[in-house]
């Protein structure tokens, strides 16, 4: 019998048991409220706000052993100030390291994640909103990786001035571009011109649909041999 948290979390209440529902609600709300941030005011707050929630429920979505969560929680600090810094603030060492250990933190998350949904048997509801989570995920680790090269490179991104009231990327410009290459749409305005951000791309865009293809065979397997089974 599987004592996997996905199988387990049937037996908890509405909230603890839908904690990658839960989870995939705070990411979509970023990606919904993120177009409407830029100038200031109430949806710069709100922003913040979800924002930094969906750092702290991804930690309790998880649920890990006391070490890891130790883990989870040092990488969660920079995560929250990397989030709450939406308007960039220059290139210094400071800005780079945030970054990268919020790009560091993402990543933790995902491989996490990753392990319980395809460690288990048998998928659920909570599988499928896991597995969304980490697609996510992926887009804005990768956000974080072309907001580091902008910042190490500030020429690494070319802004058609004919589609951009601004020259310079900012933080919502990287969240646009990198799930616009993620399911391989194309974002129009922006072009990374710098070699690494063009490699960076190139290996989204493969990342984006080799996980799709896996995640479709994965799921297909699973529901047509279910634990126990006897698969061949």
């Amino acid at each position: 019998m599987s004592s996997s948290p996905l199988i387990a979390s049937r037996h908890t209440g509405p909230l603890t048991g839908h904690k990658f529902f839960l989870l995939f609600l705070f990411l979509l709300a970023i990606l919904v409220l993120y177009p409407y941030v830029q100038n200031g005011g109430f949806g710069y707050l709100a922003f913040r706000v979800i924002g930094s929630a969906g750092i702290l429920v991804a930690v309790y979505a998880i649920r890990l052993r006391k070490t890891l969560l130790f883990v989870a929680l040092l990488l969660a600090v920079p995560a929250l100030l990397e989030r709450m810094r939406l308007r960039e603030a220059g290139a210094g060492f400071l800005s780079i390291l945030s970054i990268v250990l919020s790009f560091v933190f993402d990543v933790f998350i995902v491989v996490v994640i990753f392990r319980r949904v395809f460690g288990n048997d048998q998928p659920n509801s909570e599988t499928i909103f896991g597995a969304l989570c980490i697609y996510l995920l992926v887009g804005f680790a990768f956000a974080s990786l072309y907001g580091m090269e902008a910042a190490i490179q500030p020429r690494a991104f070319y802004l058609d001035p004919q589609m951009n009231l601004h020259a310079i990327p900012d933080k919502f410009d990287f969240i646009y571009y990198s799930f616009a290459t993620m399911v391989s749409l194309g974002a129009a305005g922006i072009t990374p011109v710098s070699a690494p951000a063009r490699s960076l791309s190139v290996i989204e865009a493969i990342t984006g649909v080799l996980y799709l293809a896996v995640l479709i065979a994965r799921l297909m397997g699973a529901y047509r041999y279910p634990s126990g089974s006897g698969r061949s």
